[in-house]
């Protein structure tokens, strides 16, 4: 099955290098997305990134019976987005270490934006369970990957206008919370678009907030058995 995967904010496609051999020994085609206005120095918006994904959703589905879409972080709405918009395309989606916003909220409101881009903060904002597995190698590495991401993109709004894609399987993937926190702030209020959706199943993964990097083989593991499971 084809497995589409969407880095989140500051991050390429290059951020999936570990992950995607795993897929593929599984027997699967992942495909890391290139994001216009997320490292090309494009100042494209989020409604390019949207069409990006789903034309890749479109590709995949001219060719196989299904598509994984792997959303992470700020890419979760990413992710949900594109489910929206071919929500009879997707066979699942998997949230990795966020939750999708609503109809008309933003994107990432939360990222400041300097000359119309938005850059790495640093560590400071995610000292404590999102990069304590990161030691300082690790944080370099990461550090030569971050891209700058359009102002377009962080400052978009989130649309979704097709009910459909609350019958889509969705995947919880919690790294740096479990999915006992995950469950009780769904049932608070906290993201609606999951309290809406007719299957959300959880998945704790022992890491902080990007097990991309430093749990690669579980978290492709993980994803290949989702996959799997969608052809069974």
């Amino acid at each position: 099955m084809d497995i589409l995967l969407i880095a989140g904010l500051w991050l390429g496609p290059d951020s999936w290098d570990q992950v995607v051999p795993e897929l593929a020994a599984r027997g699967h085609l992942p495909r890391a997305i290139a994001l216009p206005g997320q490292g090309d120095g494009v100042s494209a918006g989020l409604a390019d990134q949207v069409a990006a994904v789903v034309g890749a959703v479109d590709d995949s589905a001219a060719r196989s019976e299904g598509v994984v879409v792997v959303g992470h972080s700020a890419a979760t709405s990413l992710a949900w987005m594109a489910v929206d918009a071919r929500p009879e395309r997707v066979a699942a989606v998997v949230l990795i270490g966020g939750f999708p916003g609503a109809d008309g909220e933003p994107y990432a409101g939360f990222a400041e934006v300097r000359q119309g881009w938005s850059v790495f903060p640093g560590w400071e904002p995610f000292e404590g369970p999102d990069a304590d597995d990161l030691d300082a190698a690790a944080r370099r590495r990461f550090e030569e990957r971050a891209v700058p991401v359009a102002e377009a993109v962080v400052h978009g709004s989130v649309r979704l206008t097709d009910d459909r894609r609350f019958a889509v399987p969705v995947y919880v993937v919690c790294p740096e919370f479990t999915s006992d926190q995950a469950r009780t702030w769904i049932e608070q209020g906290e993201a609606p678009e999951l309290a809406a959706a007719r299957r959300v199943e959880f998945v704790d993964i022992d890491s902080g907030h990007w097990p991309m990097f430093t749990k690669p083989q579980e978290l492709g593991g993980l994803l290949a058995g989702i996959a799997d499971g969608c052809t069974t």
